[in-house]
């Protein structure tokens, strides 16, 4: 296996603007959302590559990058004697190039001169905004094994979310036949696939990339600069041109993986936690997702009911209960204040004493979640200040609205970074 992380270097795509995550990504890249209360999101796939032994990793980044980049510079450091390292690479003009990343494909053909002076066989190119834990040693294995130009990751998935992915269709050597981008309902019959009894069983019928690809560098500078210099995305264009001219292998994955493409998936990724053997496992330890060591204290909690719920260092709590919830770092919950099927993200920093008393004088909100609130069904970025007696309730009962203080998608109410809700204020 340390062969092929000699032979690799990883790419994670930042994603574009992220606008389906607003309001998260108002200041933020995709990649540097919070997640699981102490995480960003682009760790998955860090951890993913460190725990696969690969350690040559850069991440692609073009919007509101400055937290992604601290986050990554305070963060990934390797030891002086590895060739290790994770170095953002963001979208720039140059005199041959004067604009910036128009897709996926373009991104990486973008970055393709950074990559010049390393010595490397496969390029693992992978997506900013997802969570999953995956070996991708064994992916490489099976690509080079079969002698594939590129490997595509696959997932089976149902009905539902077919029409959301690119959905493909393979021989009994799992080398892909055909390909179609979102496909359309009415045509589903006709991509059904052979996903194996247990996932036949669960109705996931279909194979969809899950937009992890192992390219052969020859063939990702071919495609990229000769075949097709103007193709802008992976999905819609590379990757149908290159199943019919090439070896392309379909690499099944049956475990669990979600895309963080909107607000109700980021939400529901993150509530899943919670539960008592979540499908996602932050404490496997040969899978470690690793991210910014804070030297934070541990969490203080005084008369809380908590059931089913996620807290992280560094948080003060006298709620009445928390349930079914994830609290990230830094979060200061005051008393008789109940927190239901809800995502607090927590703070970056404490309020002195003395600032404390100063807001509760004038009777301003003080950082964190005031006494006497309610908050349900919601999400709470970073560095709130939500006053006392608050309730926020989300529900499928709200339509989508845009408010300075809030916006709400799917019935959830995301209360914006660095909101300040005054006392009694009622969502």
């Amino acid at each position: 296996m340390a062969l092929f992380a000699k032979q690799t270097v990883s790419i994670i795509l930042g994603g574009g603007a992220g606008s389906r995550l607003y309001p998260l990504t108002a200041s933020r890249s995709k990649p540097a959302v919070p997640i699981a209360g102490k995480y960003r999101l682009v760790d998955i796939p860090i951890s993913n590559c460190i725990n696969s032994n690969l350690n040559r990793i850069f991440v692609l980044t073009q919007f509101n990058s400055a937290s992604l980049n601290q986050h990554i510079k305070n963060t990934y450091h390797f030891s002086a004697f590895s060739s290790g390292f994770v170095d953002i690479l963001a979208a720039e003009q140059t005199p041959d190039n004067p604009s910036w990343f128009q897709g996926t494909a373009d991104a990486v053909r973008q970055s393709l001169r950074h990559l010049a002076k390393l010595d490397f066989e496969y390029v693992l190119i992978l997506s900013g905004d997802q969570l999953y834990q995956m070996d991708f040693s064994k992916m490489i294995e099976a690509h080079k094994n079969s002698g594939a130009a590129l490997t595509i990751a696959t997932i089976p998935v149902g009905d539902r979310e077919a029409p959301e992915f690119g959905i493909l269709k393979s021989n009994a050597e799992n080398v892909i036949t055909s390909f179609v981008e979102k496909p359309q309902k009415e045509i589903l019959p006709h991509w059904v696939s052979d996903t194996g009894d247990a996932m036949k069983a669960q109705g996931r019928n279909y194979l969809a990339s899950m937009g992890i690809y192992v390219f052969n560098k020859e063939i990702l500078y071919q495609f990229l600069n000769e075949d097709h210099p103007n193709a802008t995305d992976f999905g819609k264009e590379i990757i149908p041109n290159s199943i019919a001219n090439f070896k392309v292998l379909s690499y099944q994955y049956d475990g669990y993986w979600t895309d963080i493409g909107n607000i109700y998936s980021f939400f529901e990724a993150n509530i899943s936690l919670t539960q008592d053997v979540p499908l996602f496992n932050l404490f496997d330890h040969a899978q470690t997702v690793y991210t910014r060591s804070r030297m934070l204290p541990p969490a203080k909690i005084s008369g809380t009911v908590i059931n089913k719920a996620i807290v992280a260092e560094g948080s003060i709590i006298h709620a009445k209960e928390i349930a079914s919830s994830v609290i990230g770092i830094r979060s200061r919950i005051g008393v008789d204040t109940v927190i239901k099927n809800s995502y607090i993200m927590g703070c970056d920093f404490y309020e002195t004493i003395d600032q404390i008393h100063q807001k509760n004088s004038k009777g301003q909100p003080i950082l964190g979640i005031g006494e006497r609130c309610l908050i349900e069904d919601a999400i709470v970025d970073k560095n709130c200040s939500i006053g006392n007696d608050v309730q926020i309730k989300g529900g499928a009962h709200l339509e989508k609205m845009e408010h300075p203080l809030y916006t709400i998608k799917d019935g959830i109410v995301v209360i914006k970074k660095g909101a300040v809700i005054p006392n009694g204020f009622i969502i």
